[in-house]
C-alpha cells in the first residue's frame, strides 16, 4: 500500500514538471511556439534524449535559465520514478494486483458457499474446519496484513483461501462475495454489534441464508436470533463445557479431539440430506450401503414425520426405514467419502429429473 502511495506521488511530480515546463516554454519561447512544440521540447528535455531543440535557447538568457531549471528537476523527478516504478515491479505489486483480479473472478463463480466475517482467533478455526472439509468459503477482513500473516503462518490449507478486504457491515461488500447464491454464513467479528449489523443486512439480502453469528455476552443472543440469526454460538459457554466434560467424560473428549485435530485424515460427523428426485428415496437405509461403498456409519436420522414432531431426530435408527425427499442422515466417517456420497445422491437427482 506504501508503494502504491509513494508511485501516485511521483507520478503526480512528473505531471507537475511537465505542465510547468510546457506553461514556461509557451510563455518565454514566443508566439511562434505552439503547444506541440512546447510539449514536445518538454518530453525531450525531461527524457534527456538529446534530440534537436525546437525551442531556441540561446539568444533567450532567461529561457535558457529556465531549460537549466527544467533538466535540474526533470532528472531527479525522472529517477523517483524509476526507482518507485522498480521497487514496485520487484515487490510484486503488479502480480499482487492480477491476483486480486484472479480472486474476484473466482469469488464470482462460487455457488452454495459459506462467507466467514472476521479472521480473528474465532474465525480462523471456523475457516480451517471449512477449509479441512472441502467445503467452498469466501472470507472477509478488514486487515490485509493480518490476513498475510495468517497465510503465511498456517500454509497448506489457506494458501488458496479466497478473501475480500473490506467491511463486512458494507452492504456492498456482502453483494461482492456473493451472499446472494451463498449457502451460509459465519460472522466472528469481536463485537456484538456488528455481528448484529451483519445478521440483518444479510437476512435483508438472502432470506434462505443459514446465518450463525458468534456472541459474547448472552444477553445479545435474543437480539441476533430475532434480526435473523439461525443459530448463535458464545464461546464462552463452549469453552466452560468443554472444561467441564474433560473432567466427567475425558475419553470421549478425547476421541473428539482425535477426529478434529487428526492431519492424516479428516474424521467428521456430517449430515446428508436427500433431494427431491433422488433415486435413493423409496429405498432402505440398507439398500444405500453407507458402510460398504462410503465406509460411513449412520449414527442418526432427522425425520420431520418421526414421533409426530417437527424436525424430530430418530437416533440409531433400524436400517429398514424408508428414505424419502428431505430426509436428513447423520453419519460418522471422512469428509472426502461424505463429499462422495453427496455428491453421488445428488448427481442421481439431477438424472432423474426430467
Amino acid at each position: 500500500m506504501e508503494l502504491r502511495r509513494q508511485l501516485r506521488i511521483a507520478f503526480i511530480f512528473l505531471f507537475i514538471v511537465l505542465a510547468i515546463s510546457v506553461t514556461g516554454y509557451r510563455l518565454l519561447g514566443g508566439p511562434s511556439v505552439t503547444f506541440l512544440d512546447a510539449l514536445y521540447m518538454a518530453i525531450i528535455t525531461l527524457s534527456s534524449v538529446g534530440y534537436t531543440e525546437i525551442v531556441d535557447t540561446a539568444h533567450n538568457p532567461i529561457l535558457r535559465a529556465f531549460n537549466i531549471f527544467v533538466i535540474i528537476f526533470g532528472v531527479m523527478i525522472m529517477l523517483y520514478v524509476f526507482s518507485v516504478v522498480t521497487a514496485f515491479l520487484v515487490e510484486g505489486e503488479i502480480t499482487s494486483i492480477f491476483w486480486r483480479r484472479r480472486m474476484l473472478k473466482r469469488i464470482s463463480d462460487l455457488k452454495d458457499h459459506y462467507i466467514v466475517c472476521g479472521l480473528g482467533d474465532t474465525g480462523r478455526h471456523a475457516v480451517e474446519e471449512l477449509a479441512r472439509t472441502h467445503a467452498p468459503f469466501v472470507v472477509i477482513e478488514t486487515n490485509e496484513d493480518h490476513i498475510k500473516r495468517v497465510v503465511n503462518e498456517e500454509g497448506g490449507l489457506y494458501r488458496e483461501m479466497l478473501y475480500v478486504v473490506g467491511d463486512a457491515t458494507d452492504a456492498d461488500m456482502l453483494d461482492k462475495l456473493g451472499i446472494d447464491r451463498a449457502k451460509g454464513m459465519i460472522t466472528t467479528l469481536a463485537s456484538d454489534k456488528e455481528n448484529l449489523i451483519i445478521t440483518v443486512l444479510a437476512r435483508q439480502k438472502s432470506p434462505n441464508l443459514r446465518i450463525v453469528a458468534r456472541c459474547i455476552d448472552q444477553k445479545f443472543a435474543e437480539r441476533l436470533t430475532k434480526a435473523g440469526a439461525d443459530s448463535t454460538v458464545s464461546p464462552n459457554q463452549i469453552g466452560g463445557m468443554r472444561i467441564a466434560s474433560e473432567v466427567l467424560r475425558p475419553h470421549v473428549v478425547n476421541f473428539l479431539d482425535l477426529m478434529l485435530k487428526d492431519k492424516s485424515r479428516t474424521l467428521r460427523i456430517e449430515e446428508i440430506e436427500i433431494p427431491e428426485n433422488s433415486t435413493w428415496i423409496g429405498k432402505r437405509v440398507a439398500d444405500l450401503r453407507l458402510r460398504g461403498t462410503y465406509n460411513l456409519l449412520p449414527l442418526a436420522i432427522k425425520d420431520a414425520y418421526h414421533d409426530g414432531r417437527k424436525h424430530g431426530f430418530w437416533v440409531n435408527p433400524p436400517e429398514n426405514v424408508t428414505c424419502h425427499a428431505g430426509l436428513v442422515l447423520i453419519v460418522l466417517g471422512d469428509a472426502k467419502d461424505v463429499c462422495a456420497a453427496r455428491e453421488n445422491a445428488a448427481s442421481l437427482a439431477m438424472f432423474a429429473t426430467p
